[in-house]
């Protein structure tokens, strides 16, 4: 038995995930995005029924992945796996008898890069196959991570507001890296503000930034530290623009109800006369 010679410079797509090889013949290399669910691919040639052997998935050498042993797995009867892993990987049983012994890691992590090999030990010769694994990071709140200067969430104000236009600050503090603020509509369209207050404090730093709107709407605060791939936001509802007609009434609530009811008194009153004079 030997495992299924990877073919160079190939592209394979199978269930969302993107293989590319490219490393040598033992090595494939895959590139996933930060949240993805991950295929680690691996088969024998021979497509002979694997259900009754063994096989052991490894990261860097070292790290427990995955084991399959007869039917026995990680997390079911077997302990040993490592602590990233667990809940997050599992096998195809329905693809064993022909000899596929690939995993699948779900919601893949920056830290899950690295060397994976899938090894069928009790083989004669003893079979590897390689896989690289690297994840690309990408901007989301990593609040949870605990990563030391992301910036918290904006402390989002209104400063001031009148019938016309809401003055709006948006204040992240302790941030470092830098923080990049936006403030931004509904629509996901950037708002123009003045230019932000920063104060310095040994590297890490304060802002403030303002802007004036003058239309009701959903605005948020947008604070991006692309360094450490954390962005984070805090919205706020900006009430109290109501638009005026050509005429000048304020169509909407009492006013409006009012208007409709002269409106009608008027029309009913017009029909009547006409009546009387016929």
């Amino acid at each position: 038995m030997e495992l299924l010679p990877v073919v160079c410079l190939c592209l394979l797509t199978w269930s969302g995930t993107t293989f590319a090889a490219g490393n040598g013949p033992d090595v494939i290399k895959m590139v996933v995005k930060e949240g993805d669910d991950a295929i680690l691919p691996c088969s024998l040639s021979t497509r002979e029924n694997i259900v009754q052997k063994l096989f052991d998935w490894k990261r860097d050498g070292q790290k427990e992945v995955f084991l399959y042993d007869a039917g026995v797995t990680y997390g079911k009867d077997h302990p040993g796996q490592d602590e990233q892993f667990k809940q997050r990987v599992f096998h195809f049983p329905d693809q064993l008898p022909f000899g596929d012994a690939s995993i699948v890691i779900r919601n893949t992590k920056v830290t899950d890069s690295g060397n994976y090999t899938c090894d069928f030990p009790r083989l004669q010769p003893r079979r590897r196959g390689l896989i690289e694994l690297v994840v690309d990071p990408v901007l989301k709140d990593r609040t949870e991570e605990n990563i030391p200067g992301a910036a918290p969430e904006p402390y989002v104000t209104i400063l001031n507001q009148t019938k016309d236009w809401a003055l709006l600050q948006c204040v992240v503090k302790g941030a470092s890296p830098k923080p990049q603020l936006q403030w931004q509509d509904s629509g996901g369209n950037m708002v123009p503000a003045k230019d932000p207050q920063v104060t310095d404090r040994g590297g890490s730093y304060d802002i403030i930034l303002q802007t004036t709107v003058t239309k009701t709407d959903h605005y948020r605060c947008v604070a991006t530290q692309e360094e450490i791939n954390h962005q984070v936001y805090t919205e706020t509802l900006v009430p109290g623009f109501v638009p005026e007609t050509p005429t000048g009434w304020i169509v909407g609530g009492v006013s409006g109800g009012l208007l409709l009811l002269l409106i009608i008194i008027l029309v009913i009153t017009c029909r009547k006369r006409r009546g009387s004079v016929v």
